[in-house]
Order: structure tokens, then sequence, then C-alpha cells
């Protein structure tokens, strides 16, 4: 028998195990757990070299796993502006300014993180920023990573002008007085801006992809699903993403150099147009496996988002009676490249936020398996924003694994300033169901959509899904649709055990077993024992990665 390299004892043991069973004990040694079960029986794994822990009854889950998050896309302070939780215009031009101040040696003024109620429809102007930056292109992401909000001189380096057409699937925001373009780009119109600007580099990726780790170490985080790898040399539609091409790049020498202490899964960026000779490609990328950083299949962005009027809705918009928003594929070229993909044995990843771009995406789903068989494909469904419920038994027939944000399933601000005035009450409240899916069959596995999300601590996602209202509220009446509250035991699953069968690693993590990698995070208190309104305020004290400590608080 080995002895253990740590001993963790007195413990509320949530297992996520098959019986969802709990222990007060378990072992590990190297990089797996060898023991999981009652105090009396680990003491044999205990030698003169063991780490023993005594929790005292503080709490051990599985390490969380996000199952859609921007990791090469995390704020990086030496690479771009950081915009996120800003709450003017003003303070925002302040923030782009003095980061252009002090990175006199940036060709390019990068920035992320502006809240689309911030302004009007139209989306911001470029006459705002050429006030504080004329002489170098700026380029600024909004929170929910679909537009770009530039100046004059990006504009110019890009040849765009009132006599540009909007690509398909975008739209070149234009000044309604002189045809020019107004400085908002639109899904894959920012294309337009990011084949003619720098992408960021192999090694300000890598800082990005280290301050996610270092946020994800304290906050419980193990394993991840990055849905925006970029192809080196990919151009065509990229969605606005082309300035992430290095990060594939970025993650395999990281990878190489041992330098991750999550496990990445991710899935590479698609072209709407390009045909399926472009997963001929991707699947030969997909063959460079490594244990810690794997690329699993591909990304397709189905649809655009409510705030942007660009989701692809089956009835019009409450603010655009003349619009349902447009898909950013043609349906047929779509069937077309999930076919090959599917019979390519890679796995789909689709962001969907209208409930006539789910349609359309089951439609190319049951068409893959028709044409290719059924197989263990474990495709994804991202999002999930406004559902018709028709669908939903379809979804459960097709084995489809839903990826949703229970982190938007609130009523803040979006809803009261954009989704109750873009979509409808009526329609907003019936918005991201989660119990639906789950009572159809629905394996649900949880995710923030970090850095849209920020920030996205998964304790506060699991709170979320279980209450539907955001912290500190009361009222019930701001419960988003209440029926679709989860239960607690489900939202654990829903960031563990679910996360680790969408990311084909049930067999490595996502329950505390024996021969499973020592992936834990360490709770300072009993979720079941508390107030499900305390739930986000419970600290982490201590994250494990395959055994190895990656984040400690200092009291345990």
């Amino acid at each position: 028998m080995s002895l253990a390299d740590t001993v963790i004892q007195n413990a509320d043991i949530y297992t996520l195990d098959s019986k969802r069973s709990w222990a007060e004990a378990l072992a590990i040694r190297a990089n797996r757990i060898i023991y999981v079960g009652d105090l009396s029986a680990v003491k044999k794994f205990v030698g003169p070299d063991t780490e023993v822990l005594d929790l005292k009854g503080n709490m051990v889950l599985p390490g969380f796993i996000d199952s859609h998050t921007h990791v090469s896309g995390s704020p990086n302070p030496e690479a771009e502006a950081d915009l996120n939780n800003l709450s003017s215009k003003a303070e925002i031009l302040a923030a782009v300014k003095q980061f252009a101040d002090t990175h006199p040696q940036h060709e390019v003024i990068y920035g992320s993180g502006w809240k689309n109620e911030l302004f009007g429809p139209a989306g911001p102007i470029k006459e705002d920023l050429d006030a504080i930056i004329s002489d170098r292109p700026v380029s600024l992401t909004s929170e929910d990573g679909h537009f770009a909000w530039v100046n004059s001189k990006a504009i110019e380096l890009a040849g765009v002008s009132k006599a540009s057409v909007n690509p398909p699937g975008g739209l070149i925001e234009k000044n309604p007085h002189t045809g020019e373009p107004s400085g908002t780009f639109r899904e894959t119109a920012r294309d337009l801006l990011q084949h003619v600007l720098a992408p960021f580099s192999v090694e300000q990726i890598k800082c990005c992809i280290r301050n996610y780790m270092q946020t994800a170490a304290r906050v419980g985080i193990t394993s991840v699903h990055d849905p925006l790898l970029v192809l080196p040399d990919a151009r065509g539609q990229l969605n606005g993403f082309g300035g992430l091409r290095n990060n594939i790049q970025a993650f395999a020498e990281m990878a190489r150099e041992h330098q991750l202490n999550i496990r990445v899964r991710g899935t590479v960026l698609t072209d709407p147009s390009a045909g399926v000779d472009q997963i001929k490609t991707i699947a030969a990328v997909c063959k460079q496996q490594g244990p810690q950083f794997q690329i699993t299949g591909i990304k397709v962005f189905v649809d655009g988002v409510v705030e942007g009027g660009t989701a692809y809705l089956l009835e019009p918009y409450a603010h655009l009676p003349e619009s349902r928003g447009l898909p950013l594929w043609d349906p047929n070229n779509l069937n077309d490249v999930i076919t090959a993909a599917d019979k390519a044995g890679l796995q789909v990843h689709l962001h969907v936020i209208g409930d006539a771009a789910l349609r359309m995406s089951l439609d190319a789903l049951e068409q893959a398996q028709m044409r290719n068989g059924k197989r263990d494909s474990r495709h994804l469904i991202t999002h999930l924003h406004v559902v018709d419920r028709a669908d939903i038994p379809r979804m459960a027939r097709l084995n489809v694994i839903g990826v949703p944000q229970p982190f938007w399933h609130v009523k803040g601000d979006y809803f009261r300033d954009i989704e109750a005035r873009y979509l409808g009450v009526a329609r907003a409240e019936r918005a991201y169901p989660m119990q639906s899916l789950a009572k159809a069959g629905i394996l649900l596995a949880s995710a923030s959509d970090y850095p849209v999300e920020v920030p996205s601590p998964p304790l506060l996602g699991i709170q979320l899904g279980v209450t539907r209202c955001e912290p500190g509220v009361t009222d019930p009446q701001e419960i988003l649709d209440p029926q679709e509250r989860m239960p607690l035991t489900d939202m654990i699953a829903s960031f563990t055990h679910n996360g680790a069968i969408a990311n084909f690693l049930e067999q490595e993590t996502g329950s505390i077993e024996a021969g499973k990698k020592a992936d834990l995070v360490i709770l300072e208190k009993n979720l079941f024992k508390i107030p499900e309104t305390e739930i986000a305020d419970v600290n982490v004290l201590m994250t494990l990665f395959e055994g190895k400590t990656v984040y400690r608080d200092g009291s345990i």
C-alpha cells in the first residue's frame, strides 16, 4: 500500500460520485486521489512525510469547471485598457487616455469591457475617441465581445467609408446625417478592422492566460473550455476576433513548458464565409493533443446578441418591429460544415442567443446525425437566451449538452435597460430557461463567459442559478421566472461533474473518487448548511490542481 503525500480529514466531502455520497477523509499521492471514505480508514495512508490537513468541518468539492470562458481573452493591463465595470462614457474615455499615455510604444490602443447600455441603439461614436487619441488607431471591444468602438484612424486604416457595404452577418453603424461610419462596428463588420490591425502577440496572450490562472485558482476553477481559439493564419469572417490569432501557439507553448495550472480544452472558431474545407484544417490541429491543452472541435457563432439587435429571433424585436435579426450563417452552409465536423469526430460548440438560431442549430445537428449516425458527440449549445419551449424535447433527443451562464439569470440592469425594451417584458421574463432543460433530461454544464461577466466565481453562479435574483434582493417580483430555479445539488453538478462530461474529462476529474486527478476546492462552509442567499459569500480556502496547491488563503 502506498503512503499518501497529502491527507485531508475531518471534512464535509461532497464527492459528486454516482451516488452523490459524502465522505470525511481522502488521501492523495502524486497527482491522484488514492482513497475516499471515513476517518478511521484514512489513517493507514499517513506516513512521516504525509501532510495532514485537518479541516475541522470545512467543505471539499471537486475543482470547479467553467465550460465557456475566454481564458486567452482575459484582461491584460499591459496589452489593453480594462473598461469593465466603468459606469459612464467619461470614465471610459479617461481610462483609454490614461492607458494610451502610459503605453506610447503600442501601435494600436486596444481596450475591452464597455457597457452597451451606456450608449444609444446606434452605439458610441468615433468623435469621442478622436478627441483623446487621433494619431493611433483605437479599437475597444464591448463587454459582450460582439461590437467594436473605434476612432477615425482605425477606420481610415481599414479603408472603410460611406460607400462601404455591410459584410454578411455584420453591421457598420453610420451617421444618419452624413452617411459616414459612426464608429461602431458590429459582429463580422469588426473583421474589416481586425484584418488590418496587429493581433495580440504570443507573449501578450501568455500574460492573459497567467492572469486568468491566478483568478481561477482563487475561485476554485481547475478546468476550463476556451471556445475562441483562432488559427494563426485565419482571416475571413471571424466575428472580429482576429486579434487572438496567436492564442493556440500561446497555449501550446505554455503546455509544453509545464506552465499551465489549469486543464484547458478548447474549440476553434469557424468562418461563415468558408465551406467544409476549413474542417480538414481544424481536424489536423485537433490531433495536437496533450494532457493539459487539447482542442476538441469547432466553435460556431450562429447569431449575435440581443443588445445589438443581431440575435436571430422567431418573432420581431420590440424596439425594431421590422427586424428579427439575422443568422451569421447560410443555413445550407451551416448544415454542411456541422455535418463535416461531426463526421471528422469533432465536437461542435454553438453560440446561440435567439430562438430562431436555436432551431436552425438543431436542424443542422439533426441533419448531421441523420447523415453520420449517432455517436458520443457531446455537441454543446451555449447561452440559450431566448428559447422556444417547443424545441427543448428535440434538443434532448439529439443529446445536446446545454452550457448556460447562470450569472445572467437575474433581473438586473441588463434586464431593465436592454431585454425588457428590446424583447418586450413578456419574452424577457421567460429568458434563460434552466430547470425546463434539466427536467427534459438535458445535461447542463454551467459557465461564465468570462470576461463578458466580471467577476465570475462559480460560487456566485451557483447561488444565482438557485435563486435567479441579484444578491441582496428580497422582492419576489425580482426573481426571473421562478419556475426555472435550480436545486443546489444540480447547480454544484453543473460546475463539476457535468462540466467534466461536457469536456470528455469524466475519467479524470469532476468528482472525488479514487483514481481520479486530485482537483479539489476547499470551502470555509458547507453550502448545504447555509442560506442559499449566502453561497456567494463563502470563501475559497484552498485550490488543488492535480494534487498541487495552486491557491491557499493562509487560514488553512
